[in-house]
Protein backbone atom coordinates (compact mmCIF):
# COMPACT_ATOMS: atom_id res chain seq x y z
CA UNK A 1 0.00 0.00 0.00
CA UNK A 2 1.35 3.53 -0.94
CA UNK A 3 0.24 6.32 1.28
CA UNK A 4 0.05 10.15 -0.34
CA UNK A 5 -0.21 13.37 1.77
CA UNK A 6 -1.51 16.28 -0.23
CA UNK A 7 -0.94 19.68 1.56
CA UNK A 8 -2.41 22.69 0.07
CA UNK A 9 0.08 26.24 0.94
CA UNK A 10 -0.94 27.99 3.75
CA UNK A 11 -2.68 31.61 3.52
CA UNK A 12 -0.68 33.99 1.77
CA UNK A 13 0.01 37.64 1.68
CA UNK A 14 -1.20 40.07 -0.69
CA UNK A 15 -0.10 43.34 0.82
CA UNK A 16 2.62 43.90 -1.84
CA UNK A 17 0.80 43.98 -5.29
CA UNK A 18 4.22 44.69 -7.09
CA UNK A 19 5.05 40.82 -6.32
CA UNK A 20 4.41 37.97 -9.16
CA UNK A 21 2.18 35.38 -7.81
CA UNK A 22 4.84 32.71 -7.29
CA UNK A 23 6.94 35.03 -5.02
CA UNK A 24 3.54 35.89 -2.54
CA UNK A 25 4.85 34.88 1.08
CA UNK A 26 2.38 33.18 3.76
CA UNK A 27 0.51 35.86 5.51
CA UNK A 28 0.64 36.22 9.70
CA UNK A 29 -2.15 33.97 9.85
CA UNK A 30 -0.78 31.58 7.06
CA UNK A 31 2.14 31.10 8.76
CA UNK A 32 0.38 30.37 12.38
CA UNK A 33 -1.68 27.62 10.18
CA UNK A 34 1.25 25.82 8.80
CA UNK A 35 2.80 25.64 12.67
CA UNK A 36 -0.13 24.02 13.97
CA UNK A 37 -0.86 21.61 11.01
CA UNK A 38 2.99 20.76 11.27
CA UNK A 39 2.44 20.15 15.17
CA UNK A 40 -0.92 17.73 14.59
CA UNK A 41 1.29 15.78 12.17
CA UNK A 42 3.88 15.66 14.70
CA UNK A 43 0.90 13.90 17.15
CA UNK A 44 -0.69 11.82 14.47
CA UNK A 45 2.88 10.51 13.25
CA UNK A 46 2.51 12.08 9.41
CA UNK A 47 5.77 10.24 8.17
CA UNK A 48 6.44 10.53 4.57
CA UNK A 49 9.84 9.59 3.18
CA UNK A 50 9.59 12.13 0.20
CA UNK A 51 8.53 15.66 0.02
CA UNK A 52 7.85 17.54 -3.52
CA UNK A 53 7.00 21.19 -3.15
CA UNK A 54 5.80 23.89 -5.33
CA UNK A 55 8.53 26.28 -5.99
CA UNK A 56 6.50 29.12 -5.27
CA UNK A 57 7.62 31.08 -2.07
CA UNK A 58 4.75 30.72 0.20
CA UNK A 59 4.32 27.02 -0.63
CA UNK A 60 8.28 26.40 0.67
CA UNK A 61 7.35 28.56 3.72
CA UNK A 62 4.39 26.17 4.80
CA UNK A 63 6.66 23.35 4.51
CA UNK A 64 9.32 25.22 6.48
CA UNK A 65 6.78 25.44 9.03
CA UNK A 66 5.22 21.93 8.75
CA UNK A 67 8.94 19.87 8.13
CA UNK A 68 9.69 19.97 11.82
CA UNK A 69 6.52 17.71 12.21
CA UNK A 70 7.01 15.06 9.78
CA UNK A 71 10.90 13.63 10.80
CA UNK A 72 13.19 13.80 7.95
CA UNK A 73 11.86 13.19 5.21
CA UNK A 74 13.41 14.16 1.38
CA UNK A 75 13.02 17.22 0.10
CA UNK A 76 12.13 17.61 -3.89
CA UNK A 77 11.27 21.72 -4.72
CA UNK A 78 9.86 21.72 -8.40
CA UNK A 79 8.55 24.30 -10.92
CA UNK A 80 6.11 22.09 -12.19
CA UNK A 81 3.82 21.61 -9.40
CA UNK A 82 3.29 25.98 -9.36
CA UNK A 83 -0.25 25.93 -10.38
CA UNK A 84 -0.29 22.23 -11.85
CA UNK A 85 -3.44 20.92 -12.88
CA UNK A 86 -4.93 17.54 -11.77
CA UNK A 87 -3.39 15.73 -14.87
CA UNK A 88 -0.31 17.04 -14.46
CA UNK A 89 -0.16 16.17 -10.20
CA UNK A 90 -1.14 12.76 -11.30
CA UNK A 91 1.16 12.29 -13.67
CA UNK A 92 3.93 13.48 -10.49
CA UNK A 93 2.69 11.00 -8.45
CA UNK A 94 2.92 8.23 -10.90
CA UNK A 95 6.51 9.12 -11.38
CA UNK A 96 7.37 9.01 -8.00
CA UNK A 97 10.17 6.75 -6.98
CA UNK A 98 8.72 3.67 -6.07
CA UNK A 99 11.01 2.75 -2.79
CA UNK A 100 8.89 5.44 -1.59
CA UNK A 101 5.29 3.66 0.36
CA UNK A 102 4.86 7.36 2.09
CA UNK A 103 4.82 10.86 0.03
CA UNK A 104 3.64 14.79 0.27
CA UNK A 105 3.20 17.06 -2.71
CA UNK A 106 2.68 20.56 -1.25
CA UNK A 107 0.84 22.64 -4.03
CA UNK A 108 -2.28 24.95 -4.91
CA UNK A 109 -6.07 24.80 -5.66
CA UNK A 110 -7.16 24.03 -8.23
CA UNK A 111 -5.05 21.70 -8.82
CA UNK A 112 -4.42 20.04 -5.58
CA UNK A 113 -8.21 20.06 -4.69
CA UNK A 114 -9.04 18.13 -7.66
CA UNK A 115 -6.46 15.16 -7.38
CA UNK A 116 -7.36 14.48 -4.42
CA UNK A 117 -11.00 14.05 -5.35
CA UNK A 118 -9.99 12.49 -8.59
CA UNK A 119 -8.24 10.04 -6.29
CA UNK A 120 -10.44 9.45 -3.58
CA UNK A 121 -13.21 6.81 -3.85
CA UNK A 122 -16.78 8.20 -2.18
CA UNK A 123 -16.77 9.04 1.02
CA UNK A 124 -17.52 11.58 4.33
CA UNK A 125 -14.26 13.12 3.89
CA UNK A 126 -14.07 13.07 0.25
CA UNK A 127 -18.04 15.02 0.52
CA UNK A 128 -16.48 17.79 2.94
CA UNK A 129 -13.06 17.85 0.49
CA UNK A 130 -15.91 18.55 -2.60
CA UNK A 131 -16.79 22.25 -1.15
CA UNK A 132 -13.48 23.44 -0.69
CA UNK A 133 -9.82 22.20 0.53
CA UNK A 134 -9.15 25.37 2.28
CA UNK A 135 -5.50 26.93 2.67
CA UNK A 136 -3.16 25.03 4.96
CA UNK A 137 -5.23 22.01 4.63
CA UNK A 138 -3.90 18.42 4.50
CA UNK A 139 -5.40 15.29 2.50
CA UNK A 140 -4.21 11.92 3.47
CA UNK A 141 -5.28 9.08 1.03
CA UNK A 142 -4.02 5.41 1.37
CA UNK A 143 -3.62 3.91 -2.37
CA UNK A 144 -4.08 -0.21 -3.22
CA UNK A 145 -1.43 -0.09 -5.75
CA UNK A 146 1.75 -1.65 -5.23
CA UNK A 147 3.60 0.62 -7.39
CA UNK A 148 3.13 4.64 -7.89
CA UNK A 149 2.97 4.04 -11.65
CA UNK A 150 -0.33 2.25 -11.02
CA UNK A 151 -2.60 4.52 -9.15
CA UNK A 152 -5.94 5.16 -10.68
CA UNK A 153 -8.71 7.73 -9.94
CA UNK A 154 -11.40 6.79 -7.44
CA UNK A 155 -9.27 3.84 -6.24
CA UNK A 156 -8.03 5.95 -3.09
CA UNK A 157 -9.40 5.95 0.72
CA UNK A 158 -9.67 9.24 2.15
CA UNK A 159 -8.39 8.63 5.47
CA UNK A 160 -7.85 12.37 6.94
CA UNK A 161 -8.93 15.10 6.00
CA UNK A 162 -7.26 18.10 8.38
CA UNK A 163 -8.31 21.98 8.29
CA UNK A 164 -6.18 24.42 10.07
CA UNK A 165 -9.34 26.48 11.90
CA UNK A 166 -10.56 23.18 12.88
CA UNK A 167 -7.02 22.58 15.01
CA UNK A 168 -7.10 25.96 17.10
Amino acid sequence: MKRLFLLRHAKSAWDDPTLRDRDRPLAPRGRKAAKRVGRWARRHEVRPQLVVCSSAVRARQTLERVLPGLGEPAVWIEVTLYAAAADTLLARVRALPEEVDEAMLVGHNPGLMELALLLAAPGSKRKRARSNVPTGALVELEIEAGRWADVEPGEARMTRFVVPRDLA
